[in-house]
């Protein structure tokens, strides 16, 4: 089985009531305290921040990707756990799974309710620890899925799954797929394999310098261009486009993106609608016109999930062709042709 490590980045798991809300507070050493580890686990605590979901950086996650592959590195650690707000916790997930190379889990955590919400002492109130159980329960429990979610008693790839709901407490869901598996007292039960792409390779130790700026631009009514031309000039390296429908727009969009991409800025194809994929259907400034000027189609990923793996993309390498390929492979699709100016 080998030793757990919980790695603990803060999040409403962590927080307790400040004022007329709620922020997160309290050391891994306090999150872990209030938790029943499942018998037989050995469980090893680092305390590597105390973040809100919001306030998470790619800073913070290159930095939590590191330290995964650091304790990975460790031949007695069986798996990993993550405490992560659940604001951001689909997109370090899924950049832990772009880049997971090893059959040990990792699997990521939070709460929708702080440590302080249990105001009877019923157990009611607080859905923290029994999701760190679960957590733990799972990475002791399963090999060969990659980087996994954990919430609300439901096991989900990182791949595809999203924050659902605002303020449920199964707060987490894989539209299209669903999770693949589940968590019943005691027992870990699996009944799908996750979809997974080749991992990209583990960042070296010098990363582009970071902020990397990528940006999120939305398709709607009366939409134009002016914002992804803006994010450009910015100095975006990366856009995700969010279209409509199947990832569609209009066609000053097409030469926007065809300037962009001639200029080597990644661009990537997501939709604003909940469930299916891009799909390359509509011309006229549709997902046909779309990546014909270079965007990579996103396939089911949406807006944040996409956004990761452009960023990963440009952590891998600063060679603009290697960058697409990159992306192209994060997303599980073929490289789509770039612009001409």
């Amino acid at each position: 089985m080998g030793r757990i490590v919980v790695i603990t980045t803060g999040g409403t798991i962590s927080a307790r009531r400040s004022g007329t809300g709620y922020r997160a507070r309290a050391t891994g050493r306090e999150v872990l305290a209030r938790t029943a580890v499942p018998p037989a686990v050995s469980v090893e605590l680092d305390d590597l921040c105390v973040l809100d979901g919001p306030s998470m950086t790619t800073a913070h996650q290159v930095t939590l990707l590191r330290r995964i592959h650091e304790v990975l590195a460790r031949p007695e650690v069986g798996g990993i756990v993550v405490t992560h707000g659940t604001d951001t916790l689909e997109e370090s997930a899924f950049l832990s799974d772009l880049h997971h190379h090893d059959p040990r889990p990792v699997v990521f955590t939070g709460a929708m309710h702080p440590m302080d919400s249990d105001t009877d002492g019923d157990g009611d109130g607080d859905d923290g620890p029994g999701n760190l159980h679960d957590a733990v329960l799972t990475a002791s429990a399963v090999s060969g899925l990659g980087t996994l979610v954990v919430f609300g008693g439901k096991v989900f790839a990182a791949r595809g799954t999203v924050k659902y709901h605002t303020v449920a407490t199964d707060a987490f869901a894989a539209p299209g797929s669903g999770p693949i598996g589940e968590v019943r007292g005691e027992t870990v039960s699996v009944h799908a394999l996750p979809r997974r792409t080749p991992p990209l390779p583990p960042l070296s130790r010098t990363v582009p310098e970071l902020p990397l700026r990528v940006d999120v631009v939305t398709h709607h009514a009366d939409a134009d261009p002016m914002l992804l031309r803006a994010a450009v000039a910015g100095g975006a390296q990366g856009v995700v486009l969010v279209g409509s429908g199947a990832g569609n727009a209009t066609p000053p969009f097409v030469e926007a993106v065809a300037e962009a991409t001639a200029r080597g800025v990644l661009v990537a194809l997501s939709t604003r609608v909940p469930v299916g994929p891009v799909a390359e259907l509509a011309t006229n400034g549709g997902a046909v016109d779309l990546v014909a000027a270079g965007a990579v189609p996103a396939g089911t990923l949406r807006a944040g999930q996409t956004r990761t793996a452009v960023l990963s993309a440009l952590l891998a390498t600063a060679e603009p062709a290697e960058r697409r390929r990159a992306l192209a492979q994060a997303l599980g699709v073929a490289p789509a042709p770039v612009a001409t100016s």
